[in-house]
Protein backbone atom coordinates (compact mmCIF):
# COMPACT_ATOMS: atom_id res chain seq x y z
CA UNK A 1 0.00 0.00 0.00
CA UNK A 2 1.14 3.34 -0.53
CA UNK A 3 1.14 5.93 1.97
CA UNK A 4 -1.52 8.73 1.62
CA UNK A 5 0.79 11.11 0.92
CA UNK A 6 1.91 8.98 -1.90
CA UNK A 7 -1.00 8.84 -3.65
CA UNK A 8 -2.74 10.39 -6.61
CA UNK A 9 -6.80 10.51 -5.40
CA UNK A 10 -8.42 13.36 -7.08
CA UNK A 11 -9.58 13.62 -10.87
CA UNK A 12 -7.76 16.98 -11.17
CA UNK A 13 -4.51 15.37 -10.19
CA UNK A 14 -5.02 12.74 -12.98
CA UNK A 15 -5.94 14.81 -15.68
CA UNK A 16 -3.22 17.36 -14.96
CA UNK A 17 -0.62 14.32 -15.43
CA UNK A 18 -2.03 12.76 -18.49
CA UNK A 19 -2.17 16.38 -20.10
CA UNK A 20 0.36 18.07 -18.84
CA UNK A 21 2.96 15.44 -18.09
CA UNK A 22 5.74 13.09 -20.46
CA UNK A 23 3.86 9.80 -21.86
CA UNK A 24 6.35 7.02 -22.64
CA UNK A 25 4.62 3.71 -23.13
CA UNK A 26 5.39 -0.43 -23.62
CA UNK A 27 3.64 -3.69 -24.07
CA UNK A 28 1.65 -3.63 -20.74
CA UNK A 29 1.16 -0.09 -19.65
CA UNK A 30 1.56 3.57 -20.29
CA UNK A 31 2.95 6.01 -17.65
CA UNK A 32 2.60 9.77 -17.58
CA UNK A 33 5.13 11.36 -15.49
CA UNK A 34 4.38 15.37 -14.62
CA UNK A 35 7.34 16.97 -12.97
CA UNK A 36 6.25 19.71 -11.55
CA UNK A 37 7.64 21.35 -7.88
CA UNK A 38 5.10 22.83 -5.70
CA UNK A 39 6.67 24.58 -2.45
CA UNK A 40 4.46 22.02 -0.11
CA UNK A 41 5.65 18.96 -2.06
CA UNK A 42 7.72 16.75 0.51
CA UNK A 43 7.25 13.29 -1.90
CA UNK A 44 6.29 12.04 -5.92
CA UNK A 45 2.84 10.76 -5.76
CA UNK A 46 1.30 7.85 -8.04
CA UNK A 47 -2.28 6.88 -9.37
CA UNK A 48 -3.28 4.10 -11.59
CA UNK A 49 -5.49 3.58 -14.16
CA UNK A 50 -7.18 0.11 -15.42
CA UNK A 51 -9.72 -0.10 -17.38
CA UNK A 52 -12.64 -3.14 -17.65
CA UNK A 53 -10.42 -3.61 -20.97
CA UNK A 54 -7.65 -5.28 -18.63
CA UNK A 55 -10.24 -7.90 -17.16
CA UNK A 56 -13.02 -8.27 -14.40
CA UNK A 57 -12.75 -6.78 -11.01
CA UNK A 58 -10.60 -9.81 -9.61
CA UNK A 59 -8.27 -9.70 -12.64
CA UNK A 60 -8.23 -5.27 -12.39
CA UNK A 61 -7.44 -5.44 -8.67
CA UNK A 62 -4.43 -7.92 -8.84
CA UNK A 63 -2.97 -5.89 -11.70
CA UNK A 64 -3.35 -2.96 -9.47
CA UNK A 65 -1.53 -4.55 -6.55
CA UNK A 66 0.85 -5.16 -8.63
CA UNK A 67 2.16 -2.36 -10.10
CA UNK A 68 1.55 -0.57 -6.97
CA UNK A 69 4.20 -3.16 -5.43
CA UNK A 70 6.30 -2.04 -8.27
CA UNK A 71 6.00 1.70 -8.05
CA UNK A 72 6.87 1.69 -4.45
CA UNK A 73 10.56 2.29 -4.23
CA UNK A 74 10.74 3.94 -7.69
CA UNK A 75 8.87 6.84 -6.11
CA UNK A 76 11.71 7.59 -3.98
CA UNK A 77 13.95 8.09 -7.51
CA UNK A 78 11.78 11.19 -8.53
CA UNK A 79 11.60 14.49 -7.66
CA UNK A 80 9.27 15.84 -5.02
CA UNK A 81 5.93 16.96 -6.33
CA UNK A 82 6.30 14.67 -9.66
CA UNK A 83 2.56 12.77 -10.66
CA UNK A 84 2.94 9.60 -11.76
CA UNK A 85 -0.08 7.68 -13.63
CA UNK A 86 0.36 3.91 -14.57
CA UNK A 87 -2.08 3.28 -17.13
CA UNK A 88 -2.33 -0.43 -17.21
CA UNK A 89 -3.09 -1.80 -20.71
CA UNK A 90 -5.12 -5.48 -21.57
CA UNK A 91 -1.65 -7.24 -21.92
CA UNK A 92 -1.38 -6.79 -17.92
CA UNK A 93 -3.59 -9.32 -17.33
CA UNK A 94 -1.43 -11.99 -18.93
CA UNK A 95 1.53 -10.37 -17.98
CA UNK A 96 3.87 -11.84 -15.36
CA UNK A 97 5.26 -9.94 -12.64
CA UNK A 98 8.82 -9.50 -14.48
CA UNK A 99 7.12 -8.24 -17.65
CA UNK A 100 5.75 -5.40 -15.68
CA UNK A 101 8.61 -4.71 -13.78
CA UNK A 102 10.82 -4.78 -16.81
CA UNK A 103 7.73 -2.69 -18.91
CA UNK A 104 7.15 0.04 -15.72
CA UNK A 105 11.21 0.59 -15.57
CA UNK A 106 11.62 1.14 -19.12
CA UNK A 107 8.82 3.01 -19.82
CA UNK A 108 9.45 5.19 -16.86
CA UNK A 109 13.10 5.81 -17.82
CA UNK A 110 12.14 6.93 -21.37
CA UNK A 111 9.73 9.38 -19.60
CA UNK A 112 12.38 10.84 -17.44
CA UNK A 113 14.84 11.49 -20.84
CA UNK A 114 15.01 15.37 -22.07
CA UNK A 115 13.09 15.49 -24.91
CA UNK A 116 14.92 16.13 -28.46
CA UNK A 117 14.38 18.76 -30.33
CA UNK A 118 12.43 18.64 -33.42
Amino acid sequence: MLAATQRLRRSADFAAAIRGGRRAGRGTLVVHLLIDEPAHATTARAGFVVSKAVGNAVVRNKVRRRLRHLVRPLLAELPPGASLVVRALPPAAQAGFADLATDLEGALASARRPRRPR
